[in-house]
Formats: C-alpha cells, structure tokens, sequence
C-alpha cells in the first residue's frame, strides 16, 4: 500500500492537513463518524480539545480493528459545532493529532455543523483509510 500526499507549490501552504492524497492499495476501510464518547455511550470532555482527543482515539480505535494504522488514513472530515473555537484551539489540537496519529496528515476538512447526533458533543471526526 503506498499513500502520496501531494501539496502543490502553487497553493497555499497546508498546515495540519494535505491537499491531495492518492493511493494505492487492495482494502478500503470507511471509518463512521466519531465523537467523544466513552464505552458507555456517554460524551466525555467539557471543552473541544479533550472531546477532540477522544473522539480521535475512537477513530483510530476503529482503524486498528480494521487492520489499519493512522498513517494509512487518506481522508479524514472534522465536523465541529463552533469553527471559530476550533480555529482558536487549532494548535492544541495539531499537537493532539501528531501525538495520536503522527506528521503524515491525510486530505481533510472542517466542517461546521449546527449540532451533532449527541447532543453534547462538539466535534465529530470521519474517514477513509487505504490498506495494503
């Protein structure tokens, strides 16, 4: 399985994400969205930066099941319900995504949405991974 991450010259400079990933594989692995919950079903995290780091987890999580790592991620969608916090604890949240998932970032977005399944939750994370 080989991902190539592709930033052209020509486009702004990507912070925390890839403009384009290609990839070469025999398994895809569609990864549902996932928020902050905890084994019981209940969203943990009062601010975005704890609720981002599990939904993370919980992602990654799913992955690992599959077979995957996170470097085989080719995609991942951020759903947040507040983009000017998520904008503010960006920072943050790049060191909690290279602590859990590494530097090799696939193609994302963020995405603002007006609420989430639960109800409590702030942020919510989705993708796609490519495995060999």
């Amino acid at each position: 399985m080989t991902l190539h991450r592709i930033n052209p010259a020509e486009l702004s400079p990507p912070t925390g994400f890839s403009h384009a990933v290609t990839a070469t594989g025999s398994r895809l692995v569609f990864l549902a969205g996932q928020t902050a919950l905890d084994q019981n079903g209940k969203v943990v995290g009062a601010g975005l930066p704890e609720q981002f780091e599990t939904a993370l987890a919980n992602l990654l999580t799913a992955l690992h099941a599959a077979g995957g790592a996170p470097a085989d991620l080719a995609r991942v969608t951020v759903y947040a319900t507040d983009v000017a916090d998520y904008r503010t604890h960006a920072a943050e949240l790049g060191r909690i995504w290279r602590r859990l998932a590494g530097r090799d970032y696939p193609a994302m977005a963020v995405i603002g949405a007006a609420r989430l399944w639960d109800e409590q939750a702030l942020v919510e994370l989705d993708g796609v991974a490519v495995l060999p």
